[in-house]
């Protein structure tokens, strides 16, 4: 599999794909691909609010100790 690096895909391109993510994201059904396409989205900075992504509180509560884990794990710890 050949490597991309992020500096080579058109901003046309990565903003395209996460129009895309954001599609799949409010027509999928099963949770954890729901909660996959949201993380993604998340580190690209183009999630939704967790009200609005996640249903269950159970899946909103996943999503901020993901959120705590990454800000943890780039020194920014979240009280």
């Amino acid at each position: 599999m050949k490597r991309v690096r992020w500096t080579s895909i058109r901003f046309s391109t990565l903003a395209s794909g996460i129009e895309r993510c954001q599609v799949d994201l409010g027509l999928e059904q099963y949770r954890g691909k729901r909660f996959a396409l949201w993380a993604m989205l998340y580190l690209f900075g183009s999630a939704p609010d967790l009200d609005v992504a996640f249903e269950n509180e159970e899946d909103r509560e996943a999503a901020r100790n993901f959120m705590d884990l990454l800000a943890a794990s780039e020194g920014n710890e979240v009280s």
